[in-house]
């Protein structure tokens, strides 16, 4: 509420400015400037008129020039030194105000513990796929037993190293997300099929590379991933339910290994098993026993 009352303000104060812009060094300043030479403006066509009714009506006792010369120093007295003192302060309180909401948006879209994006980012982009793209679920294999021996900062630490490495493989042309516990999400856009499934075998074996000291101890960890393609008309709930059935199978299958779609045999019946409506296909995203 208070967020949206200095903003009014500020654009009643001044109409063309762009809030978004204080930011930028001393556009606080600029935005005080320009309020205070509006304000003189105002308050300067403001006296003129008063002047002139008062000299119509004969209501004017002192001389005319003297009235002018004291309603120039009253405008910038009140309506410029006032007002732009006020819209400095105003200013000041907008541009923390604009930091805060940007700061708590980025917050609300990031993973605390990894700095990936989070599942909200994930079901927005999941939604909004066009083209030509892929979508892999990856999960930490046996995670529960590195809980279970070393503890959950231990635990913690690995999902930190796995992230870097997903991170680092698909770079910022794919989008890569924590959807809670170990498991993860990427978006893959662009490029073949084939390309895009080979980049998800090398994020596997850049895992399985890459192990975590812990008290002079490596503790070397492997991923499984299952892919799905988007296409025209396949509903994104759909998407997900062959990525989460393929992860199925590759950890059904041994682990650390990457399955496609293609590799499901018993398509309808698998579908029909992982949820009865799209409500709970949504629901069990990022959630894994």
């Amino acid at each position: 509420m208070k967020e949206q009352a200095v903003i009014l303000i500020g654009k009643g104060l001044w109409p063309q400015i762009d809030l978004g812009g204080f930011e930028r060094p001393r556009a606080v300043l600029h935005f005080a400037l320009r309020v205070c030479f509006c304000s003189v403006i105002v308050a300067s066509l403001a006296g003129f008129l008063s002047l002139l009714l008062l000299t119509l009506t004969g209501y004017l006792t002192l001389p005319f020039d003297e009235m002018v010369r004291l309603m120039v120093a009253f405008a910038w007295l009140f309506g410029g030194i006032l007002t732009g003192g006020l819209a400095f302060a105003a200013g000041h309180v907008i541009r923390d105000l604009a930091a805060s909401r940007s700061t708590f948006e980025r917050l609300s879209k990031t993973d605390t513990l990894t700095g990936l994006a989070n599942r909200r980012v994930f079901n927005e982009a999941v939604a909004a796929v066009s083209g030509e793209a892929s979508l892999a679920i990856i999960d930490i294999d046996r995670f529960k037993s590195i809980n279970d021996r070393f503890g959950h900062q231990v635990g913690d630490r690995v999902i930190q190293a796995v992230s870097s490495v997903l991170r680092e493989v698909f770079g910022d042309r794919h989008l890569v997300v924590r959807l809670g516990g170990e498991e993860f999400g990427v978006v893959l856009r662009g490029g073949t099929r084939e390309e895009r499934l080979a980049l998800v075998e090398e994020a596997r074996k850049c895992v399985a590379a890459r192990c975590v000291d812990f008290q002079g101890t490596e503790i070397c960890v492997t991923i499984s991933a299952g892919i799905a393609e988007f296409a025209a008309g396949k509903r994104p709930e759909i998407v997900y339910a062959w990525a989460d059935k393929a992860l199925y199978l590759a950890k059904d299958s041994g682990r650390d290994r990457v399955i496609h779609e293609q590799s499901l045999v018993i398509l309808e019946p698998m579908i029909s098993d992982h949820a009865s409506d799209d409500a709970r296909l949504f629901a069990a995203i990022g959630r894994r026993d």
